[in-house]
């Protein structure tokens, strides 16, 4: 996507998301959708958004798909990885090479879990604001081509976008409500993949499909994916309220 066509779709996109900070928004599901959109925009395969919990390890919060692999990849990224160590530095890590082991040597766990999986290069960037970094943004290409300096820097702006709604700007300075919308995050994310076991059961179906249903249902009927989430596991709300998707609907590729 070049040009003006991305300069259009870019505008849309911030547009759609200054709609959706507002009061009690539903941050996961914003942040999914940041997630896919940095696939659209940037090219890239595969893009996702780590946040770091109270004792500074990283956890996934939002991917632009729910691939099992996809999500070990980030899952391994607790301890090591490119997102360790944009996170602790606070800069970006671009254009790595999975394929080159002098690019990787800090995280070979990772790097070879990431080249089974298919992905050849790999970007990390800063979640931050101001001087305040508290995840990172995951790309991943399967494909050897480079990001320009164009992409890195519409990258960050997305990164930018998605700390924003995460901790927004009036409670920046006020660190208790800050470390409470994070874990609160990390929380909803922790049941939502929980439903998404239980429903992808339920279904016999692929754990990509069972939360598209869970999502769609949530979004139809104005409800937040944390709070539908909850009620679930508590047994509060029959699953069987929700249609379960089409059988063959998509498959997950890469297992």
């Amino acid at each position: 996507m070049i040009g003006m066509a991305r300069e259009r779709r870019l505008a849309e996109i911030f547009v759609e998301v200054a709609d959706s900070l507002v009061e009690d928004f539903d941050v996961i599901d914003l942040l999914q959708r940041l997630s896919a959109r940095c696939v659209e925009l940037l090219d890239v395969s595969a893009a996702g958004i780590l946040l770091a919990d109270a004792h500074g390890e990283l956890q996934i919060i939002a991917a632009s798909d729910e691939h099992t692999r996809l999500l070990e990849l980030f899952a391994l990224q607790h301890d090591q990885g490119p997102c360790v160590e944009c996170y602790r530095t606070g800069a970006a890590r671009t254009n790595i090479d999975l394929t080159r082991r002098e690019a990787t040597v800090g995280w070979p766990r990772f790097a070879a879990r990431a080249r089974e999986t298919g992905y050849v290069s790999t970007h990390a960037i800063p979640l931050r604001l101001r001087n305040r970094v508290v995840g990172a943004l995951n790309l991943f290409q399967t494909t050897p081509l480079r990001l320009g300096d164009d992409d890195i820097a519409l990258a960050q702006a997305l990164a930018d976008v998605a700390t924003i709604a995460i901790l927004q700007q009036r409670t920046l300075e006020q660190s208790h409500v800050e470390n409470t919308q994070l874990e609160t995050a990390l929380t909803s994310r922790v049941l939502i993949e929980q439903v998404k076991g239980v429903l992808a059961e339920r279904w016999n179906t692929s754990v990509d499909d069972a939360f598209a249903a869970f999502r769609s249902y949530a979004r139809d009927h104005h409800l937040r994916l944390a709070d539908l989430a909850t009620r679930i596991i508590s047994g509060g709300f029959d699953t069987a309220d929700i249609p379960a998707p089409a059988p063959g609907r998509s498959e997950d590729r890469r297992g």
